[in-house]
């Protein structure tokens, strides 16, 4: 038959197909070396360790990368499920007096160490009022989710989820693992299964 010459195959780049898997399909020999690689048990306890150690890191990773990016297949068990996904949407789709509290900690830190006695009585009532208001929040917070999972999950047990919800909006937007999906404010589906 005939063959191309190497100046055309250089020349000619394919792209990646959009539902690809973004890289070549390894050629057989390739293929059979890795899973025998794979297959051949450590020689030693060194050599365990380091393959224990290496596939733990892999793991990790994933997990990791899946916090960031949403994929639910690499999500610890707590954080997987239908119902989970609802209470980490209804927490971050709604504004939380906790995202205030360091910055009013900071203000009150200040005002703390300004010397002024109606300053520092100033901030230990704005310590207090926000304290207040978190509590309050987070009660709020555990009354609505449980009612919005009767109404959404009836058949699904309520158990950890108040603790779910209320840890979750314990933490500041930016730290949450994994990371919201959802921006405040917008509307949440209907279903989630």
């Amino acid at each position: 038959m005939f063959r191309r010459s190497k100046t055309e195959t250089e020349t000619s780049e394919v792209a990646p197909k959009p539902g690809g898997k973004g890289r070549p399909t390894p050629t057989r020999k390739e293929a059979e070396a890795l899973a025998k690689a794979r297959a051949k048990p450590p020689r030693s306890r060194k050599e365990l360790a380091a393959q224990q150690r290496q596939q733990r890191a892999e793991s990790s990773r994933k997990v990791r990368q899946a916090m960031k990016t949403g994929d639910e297949r690499y999500y610890l068990a707590r954080d997987k499920g239908p119902v989970r996904r609802f209470i980490r949407d209804f927490v971050d789709s709604r504004f939380s007096f906790l995202e205030l509290m360091i910055p009013a900690m900071l203000i009150t830190l200040v005002l703390g160490y300004s010397g002024n006695a109606r300053l520092m009585q100033t901030s230990n009532f704005l310590l207090f009022g926000m304290f207040l208001l978190i509590i309050v929040d987070i009660a709020t917070v555990r009354f609505r989710v449980r009612r919005e999972l009767r109404k959404r999950f009836p058949e699904e047990s309520l158990k950890g989820t108040t603790w779910y919800a209320v840890s979750r909006s314990m933490q500041m937007k930016f730290m949450r693992l994994p990371k919201p999906q959802v921006r405040i404010g917008e509307k949440l589906p209907e279903h989630y299964r």
